[in-house]
C-alpha cells in the first residue's frame, strides 16, 4: 500500500465509512448493492473491491453465474429490470464525463425505484467509486482480504502479461 489512509487520515477514513453505513440503511436490497459495487468497480479497474464484493456477494448467496457475468449484464438474460436499472445509471454515473447522467438513463431508473431509492442508489455508486479510487490510487493490498478463494501461487509477482505492481 502506497499510503494507510485509515491510519493517516482517520476522519476520511470514517467519513467513507459512514456513507458506506448510510448505503446500508437505504433499504436497497443488498444483493442489489453488490452487483452495483461489482459493476462500477470493473470499470474502474479495483482488483481489492472486486474481490471483496464478489467474496461479500457469494457469500450471501448470490449465483455465481450472475457474478461471472456482470459486465455483460445487457446481453445476460437474468438480471431483472431493476437490476439492469441499477446497473445502467452505475455505468453512467461511473463514466460521468463520457456520458453526462443523460434523461433516458435516468428514466430506467425512474420506472424502477422510488426517489428514495434513486438517492440511496446514487449514494452507493457515488460511494463505491470513492472506494474504487483510494484502493487503486493508494494501492489497497487485496491479498489482505480474509477469505478469498486464491490461486495457488496468489502474492507471487506477476509474469509477462501479468498485474503485478
Amino acid at each position: 500500500m502506497r499510503v494507510d489512509y485509515h491510519t493517516e487520515f482517520p476522519a476520511g477514513a470514517e467519513a467513507m465509512a459512514g456513507l458506506e453505513r448510510a448505503v446500508r440503511s437505504g433499504g436497497l436490497e443488498p444483493g442489489l448493492l453488490e452487483l452495483v459495487k461489482i459493476r462500477a468497480s470493473q470499470i474502474n479497474g479495483c482488483t481489492y473491491c472486486l474481490a471483496m464484493h464478489n467474496r461479500d456477494a457469494r457469500a450471501s448467496g448470490e449465483h455465481q453465474t450472475r457474478l461471472d457475468t456482470v459486465a455483460a449484464w445487457r446481453e445476460a438474460p437474468y438480471y431483472t429490470a431493476r437490476e439492469r436499472a441499477a446497473l445502467a445509471w452505475c455505468e453512467t454515473l461511473t463514466e460521468l464525463p463520457r456520458t453526462g447522467a443523460p434523461d433516458e438513463e435516468y428514466a430506467a431508473v425512474e420506472k424502477e425505484f422510488t426517489p428514495a431509492e434513486i438517492a440511496a442508489l446514487t449514494f452507493a455508486i457515488v460511494a463505491i467509486n470513492g472506494w474504487n479510487r483510494l484502493a487503486v490510487g493508494l494501492r489497497a493490498d487485496v491479498l489482505s482480504l480474509d477469505g478469498l478463494d486464491l490461486p495457488g501461487d496468489a502474492g507471487q509477482e506477476a509474469g509477462p502479461g501479468g498485474a503485478g505492481r
